[in-house]
This record gives C-alpha cells, sequence and structure tokens, in this order.
C-alpha cells in the first residue's frame, strides 16, 4: 500500500560567507526536487533564499565564526524558509530610490513572499527571518 508522507524539514549549517549563498540555493533545489510539485516554488523560493542568506552574511554583526542557519518545510501547501544568525540587527523594510545601487533585497521579498517576518532565536543568540513561498499556479510553469 503506497502511503503519502508529508517530507520532513531539511536544516543545514553554512560558513557564514558570500560563497555560501549559491550553496543555499542548490540545497533548496535538492529539497523541492523531492517533492511532486517543487516546481511550482522553485523559482521564487530560490531568489528569496538567496536575498536572506546574502543579507545574513552581509549586515549580520556575529562573529566571522558563527554559521548561518537555513531550515526549509512544506507547511499546508506553503514552503517556509528560515535563515538564522547570531547577529542582533533586525532587516528594516525601506523602498529603494531608483539611483540606490543597493537595498533592493528586502524590497523584493516583501514583493514576493506571500508572507514573511523576523523572530529572536529561541536560545536567546540572534535572529531569524523567515518567509512563505505559496506555490506558482501549474498554468503559469507551462
Amino acid at each position: 500500500m503506497l502511503s503519502s508522507r508529508r517530507p520532513r524539514a531539511f536544516v543545514a549549517h553554512l560558513d557564514s560567507r558570500a560563497e555560501s549563498t549559491p550553496l543555499a540555493r542548490y540545497l533548496l533545489r535538492a529539497y523541492l526536487s523531492g517533492l511532486p510539485s517543487g516546481n511550482r516554488y522553485a523559482d521564487t523560493a530560490e531568489l528569496l533564499l538567496g536575498e536572506l542568506f546574502a543579507n545574513a552574511v552581509q549586515h549580520s554583526d556575529a562573529p566571522d565564526d558563527r554559521h548561518i542557519e537555513i531550515r526549509i518545510a512544506l507547511i499546508n501547501s506553503r514552503l517556509r524558509l528560515e535563515v538564522h544568525d547570531a547577529g542582533s540587527g533586525h532587516p528594516t523594510l525601506h523602498t529603494p530610490a531608483p539611483s540606490d545601487e543597493h537595498g533592493r533585497g528586502l524590497f523584493l521579498v516583501n514583493k514576493l513572499a506571500e508572507r514573511w517576518g523576523c523572530s529572536s532565536r529561541p536560545d536567546g543568540i540572534g535572529k531569524f527571518v523567515w518567509v512563505l513561498v505559496a506555490p506558482a499556479p501549474a498554468t503559469a510553469l507551462a
């Protein structure tokens, strides 16, 4: 008898370096490849995870030897992505001016995620930023 099993959450600890961002996206793609409808999340989720991870590397005031943790889980048809770091600062959303060379990452997160937020970590050290990604309509993928 075949059973329908919910995929487990995936957790990885990566070096806090810009060079780890492609690895975070690769791990997300691997997770999504195991889901029957994983392709419906792929494009948006990959962009959002890349932005959140890059922000954690660039803006965290944590020591360089601290890892960044990513968590990926499918919850009630929504993909939840989390990026944990040991930094004390919380992200602030602002609308970038057309002449700004940087500062569009969180603006994109706000536009593309169904919901997002930032919370303190349960152990009291640092924070995590999370996003919920809705699946793209099947017709949009054709």
